[in-house]
């Protein structure tokens, strides 16, 4: 595509993606951009270095060289449309492994957003029953960025009182030990969302769960409005899908933007080995290399594992113990 452009150069900030359109924030004003033909071509050299491999054309295609969140540098054109000529350096990214797009294909990195300063993994009290083992994969995934989490749970008040409650709380307990905040919340009461408010001001927040943990309503909570705006991106990206073709990041009016992901079902880690999981379980990447096998230990069978140890010592719990086991199994 041949663009007639002005020649200024200008930096913005990408704030929404629509296939192969983006969005650009800059100077008070929005400039719809495409990526230049040299972004693309770095990008498919980039692709191919790192992998060590042909990436098909079919895998190519479902890969976006460009991400919410990033800082673009970009040229206008005389009907005040844009070409991005470069993706400025990321201060972080949040991915996953991408769905694979046929048969016999690789899963690849899915940049999900840039220049994050948390990730917000929301999950439900009650309908659907959370699923720790997700929220661990989530929270795998954000320690290997080095993205801190704060954890939002939603929908307390179908549990008030009921067994599913005391469960809950032993789950909540057993997140806070290890030291990540957790926020519980209930749209019809109000309970918590003020906490939610003030967690995410001035902070630039990706959030992550399950479709009908209640998200639209937190937001809505939040923001008159705002759930109902975030949910029409995601109805246009489409329920369940393995994608982020559509994505678009929300200014907050306390200061700070939310970045709200279409529900997930499962949340493949990328870029990680089975042996690096360990490292980012906060609770366990203390014990490594105190094995009587030292860092061969596979913390399973072996005599002398000082991660099985703390697990008896109470020091990590016997849940996360299986969960990182369950995790590093399935990689």
């Amino acid at each position: 595509m041949h663009m007639q452009t002005s020649g200024t150069e200008k930096i913005g900030v990408v704030f929404k993606k629509n296939l192969g359109h983006y969005d650009v924030r800059h100077d008070n004003t929005v400039t719809t951009c495409v990526p230049s033909a040299r972004l693309w071509k770095a990008f498919s050299e980039t692709l191919h270095s790192e992998t060590g491999r042909v990436v098909t054309a079919v895998e190519e295609k479902h890969m976006d060289p460009i991400a919410v969140g990033d800082r673009v540098r970009f040229i206008t054109a005389e009907d005040e449309t844009g070409m991005i000529l470069e993706v400025q350096p990321r201060r972080n990214i949040l991915a996953r492994g991408s769905a694979k797009p046929m048969p016999g294909a690789h899963a690849f990195e899915q940049v999900i957003a840039a220049n994050l300063d948390q990730v917000v993994p929301v999950f439900a009290a009650a309908n659907p029953a959370p699923r720790w083992h997700l929220l661990d994969r989530i929270l795998v995934t954000a320690e290997s960025y080095e993205i801190p989490s704060h954890i939002v749970i939603t929908k307390v008040d179908l549990v008030a009182g009921t067994r599913q409650d005391r469960e809950l709380k032993e789950g909540i307990e057993r997140y806070r030990d290890i030291g990540y905040p957790i926020t519980q919340t209930s749209a019809l009461t109000g309970e918590g969302i003020e906490a939610v408010r003030q967690a995410l001001k001035g902070r630039r927040s990706v959030l992550v769960g399950k479709s009908g943990v209640g998200k639209s309503s937190l937001l809505n909570c939040l923001e008159p409005g705002l759930g109902l705006r975030v949910k029409a991106v995601n109805n246009a990206t489409g329920k369940g899908r393995h994608t982020t073709t559509h994505l678009e990041m929300f200014p907050l009016a306390s200061g700070g933007e939310i970045i709200d992901t279409p529900g997930v079902r499962e949340f493949a880690i990328q870029g990680l080995e089975p042996e690096d999981i360990a490292y980012f379980f906060p609770e366990i990447a203390p014990f490594l290399g105190r094995c009587r096998f030292g860092m061969s230990c596979q913390h399973d069978d072996e005599p002398g594992c000082a991660i099985k140890a703390a697990v008896m010592d109470g020091a990590i719990s016997p849940y996360r113990y299986q969960s990182f086991l369950q995790l590093r199994s399935d990689m």
